[in-house]
């Protein structure tokens, strides 16, 4: 029989905490990480709130100028390399290490493999394309390319951590971390490797943030505390993110000779595309049901088995009214608690699906289910899904996590709690 993973550490650098206590306190207690922002120093912007990450600072291009949390130490070298969402990953990769007991330098035996999702970094390419233009090519960074372009994690923290065991980037838009998650599932249940990190990250800016505003997919809504608010009726768009989430999984032979502590199993998971439109989710959710129905087979658990769903939801109109007609397809007879916990962090983008799937393990481990903040009144499409207000003090045997990207991406993971 094939190994399924389990998770044993878990980092986090996001809006709503950079340490495992701090994210817990906050889903439970369902405290929103969103600020007021000037993007590019310009007050005419409609767009005027995101949910920012704390404790650290980008001011330029210039990693001289940058800032982070002191007890994070990046060599110079190391730093070089890194766009301001590799600071982020760095420091959540380190944090889940440790949150597993492992020290960086067992890393590099091959049985340990790196995947990695992000958009690469849009300020980075930015300053180095033009950089290249002012010169005419004369003179360019040699690490330019490596701390800019979508492969970014995956050159530097394999490098940095020596990894001897599978590395790759993935991109897939906003679906990309959950990619990343399920072909690591993959890698070790089928034997291929015993240990597999996962991290995805984002840059927190206005060059990752804007450009979403020319698809009218952000929202406009200037209040922090209703911005974000999936499957309301009032809901206008997603509210941007970034930061970083570090996912360690580990055979169950591996985690149990090292005496560690297991989150959650990783049950299944599956996909599908829908096949429709370039940036919009089909209307009735076909792909992401398919992903959903796939991801349940895998992991050989029925509809009514699902305790919880972590929806993908961004708090966009047709996006979070597609969902909610997958899910009431899928769960037809059933009534999973559901809910999105971009509410509390904003949409993650590439980052998003490692960030929700490493909730739902804390949230297995903790003994609760977060709660769908800021919802009033339900969008008519969600009729018969069972949205809590609050959080729930019940602790979830079977979760189910959703992901959607551009193109019709849809990925979705199965976590077990372990022990049962």
């Amino acid at each position: 029989m094939p190994s399924l993973p389990v998770v044993t550490g878990l980092g986090f650098i996001t809006s709503v905490g950079n340490d495992r206590g701090t994210v817990l306190r906050n889903l439970r207690e369902l405290r929103h990480g969103f600020e007021r922002c000037t993007f590019l120093g310009n007050e005419n912007l409609p767009v005027k709130v995101a949910g920012t990450v704390k404790g650290f600072a980008f001011p330029s291009p210039d990693c001289r100028e940058w800032s982070w949390p002191a007890a994070y130490a990046i060599e110079r070298e190391v730093l070089r390399g890194l766009p301001p969402h590799g600071v982020y990953a760095y420091c959540a990769l380190h944090q889940a290490l440790a949150d597993a007991g492992l020290p960086p330098d067992s890393l590099s035996d091959g049985e340990t493999g790196l995947y990695c999702a992000s958009a690469g970094s849009p300020q980075m390419l930015a300053h180095h394309v033009n950089h290249l233009y002012a010169v005419r090519g004369g003179h360019v960074s040699p690490m330019g390319v490596v701390s800019s372009i979508a492969g970014t994690l995956n050159f530097n923290l394999a490098a940095h951590l020596r990894i001897g065991g599978a590395v790759c980037g993935f991109v897939s838009a906003c679906a990309s971390s959950s990619h990343a998650l399920g072909y690591a599932i993959d890698e070790i249940r089928l034997g291929r490797q015993r240990r597999m990190l996962v991290v995805g990250a984002e840059d927190m800016n206005a060059e990752s943030i804007l450009p979403f505003a020319g698809l009218r997919a952000l929202s406009t809504n200037p209040d922090p505390a209703t911005a974000s608010r999936p499957f309301d009726r009032r809901r206008d768009g997603f509210v941007g993110t970034g930061g970083a989430v570090a996912l360690v999984l580990e055979t169950p032979s591996l985690a149990a000779a090292r005496g560690a502590r297991i989150y959650a199993e990783l049950a299944g998971w599956g996909q599908a595309s829908d096949g429709y439109s370039v940036s919009a989710s089909h209307p009735e959710g076909a792909g992401l049901r398919r992903a959903m129905q796939r991801a349940l087979a895998d992991a050989r658990v029925a509809a009514a088995d699902i305790d919880y769903v972590n929806a993908h939801a961004t708090s966009t109109p047709a996006g979070d009214r597609s969902e909610a007609l997958a899910l009431r397809a899928v769960f037809h007879d059933a009534h999973p608690r559901v809910s999105s916990t971009k509410a509390l962090t904003g949409h993650g983008l590439s980052l998003a699906g490692a960030m929700e799937a490493a909730f739902c393990a804390l949230a297995i481990a903790e003994g609760f289910v977060p709660g769908a903040a800021h919802l009033e009144e339900p969008d008519p499409a969600c009729e018969g899904l069972d949205l809590p207000r609050e959080s729930l003090d019940q602790r979830p045997n079977l979760v189910l996590n959703n992901s959607s990207g551009f193109g019709g991406s849809n990925v979705c993971h199965v976590l077990r709690r372990c022990g049962r």
